[in-house]
């Protein structure tokens, strides 16, 4: 990257990260040389330590002043708020689903019901369970995507969704009942300002008590998300990295999928955000609510072991790079 593209600000927060680790390292080993070192042995090696750390912070402090008082102005864009409604806000929905039996069927009602869904699809990624027929007994259009991961069924939910001309939005959600159908309301009074609205479960308040989201998970996507936005600074605020909710328009959609890998499989979210903000393709966040799932989570909520392997996946792609695109 050259020129006011260079992501300064991501890399002078990574090299103060670097930095303070080092120190804290350092003046970890001294305490502990206390007890262990009575003859001072370590002495060398923990002041070099602790001096050393020092040059990334340094390094890392340069950077990030100088990409927020020389570089951010000329890559924030001097506009307008932007206000394009689309001239048709009807709009087709699509699920994700694997192994979703005792869900997907109440998740397809609660997305018809809502007076603005043309359609529904559900994406069934080889569910060893009933879930295509319960999708299909509710209303649903069913497709089957073959190949195995989360990337495939969304970059195929998103491909399929965009194909119908009678509906120029397409909304993504997953059929596990941890989203609901009232928040389109919301992204339709979003969608005017951008190409694309990312939901957010960032919002205490709109979170079930109950949800699968663990504290370090929170947190966790919290940071990755403003680790993003530190990337892109001057294109937005971002806060929620991992959530499959969003409000596209169609027209977005046939220029960002030809730029995404469906082979990146859970982090797969991150990748298409990072993606989107590279070209330049408008987003905004909406705070939506998080409920509870209905069955068992197969993805990077598991457990926490599983989404901080999944949370240090975001963190390469959005550092080095995701790979080639399909």
């Amino acid at each position: 990257m050259k020129g006011s593209n260079f992501p300064a600000l991501m890399y002078g927060l990574l090299f103060c990260g670097a930095g303070f680790s080092c120190y804290f390292i350092g003046v970890l080993f001294g305490f502990i040389r206390i007890f262990a070192d009575p003859h001072g042995q370590w002495t060398w090696f923990i002041e070099h330590i602790v001096w050393y750390s020092g040059i990334p912070v340094i390094a890392g402090l340069i950077l990030i002043f100088g990409d927020l008082f020389l570089l951010l102005p000329k890559k924030r864009k001097q506009r307008e708020v932007i206000w394009t409604p689309p001239a048709n806000s009807r709009l087709t929905v699509v699920l994700t689903a694997y192994n979703d039996e005792d869900s997907i069927g109440f998740a397809v009602e609660d997305f018809l019901r809502h007076p603005k869904v043309e359609r529904v699809l559900v994406v069934d990624n080889n569910s060893k369970d009933k879930t295509s027929e319960v999708a299909h007994r509710a209303g649903a259009v069913v497709i089957h995507e073959t190949q195995q991961g989360y990337g495939f069924c969304v970059w195929r939910a998103l491909e399929e969704a965009s194909k119908f001309t009678d509906t120029e939005l397409t909304l993504l959600s997953e059929g596990d009942m941890t989203f609901r159908a009232y928040d389109i309301d919301k992204f339709l009074a979003y969608i005017p300002h951008a190409e694309i609205v990312n939901g957010t479960r960032i919002v205490e308040q709109l979170r079930a008590p109950t949800t699968q989201l663990t504290t370090f998970m929170y947190y966790g996507n919290f940071f990755v998300g403003k680790l993003l936005e530190a990337k892109h600074i001057g294109k937005g605020t971002f806060t929620d990295v991992g959530t499959t909710y969003k409000l596209c328009r169609n027209s977005a959609l046939k220029r960002i999928l030809p730029l995404l890998n469906p082979k990146i499989n859970l982090e797969f979210n991150a990748h298409f955000l990072d993606t989107a903000l590279r070209y330049e393709f408008g987003i905004v966040e909406c705070p939506i609510t998080f409920h509870n799932r209905i069955g068992e989570s197969k993805g990077g909520n598991v457990n926490n072991f599983r989404a901080l392997k999944v949370g240090m996946g975001m963190l390469k792609g959005i550092i080095s790079g995701w790979g080639k695109p399909k």
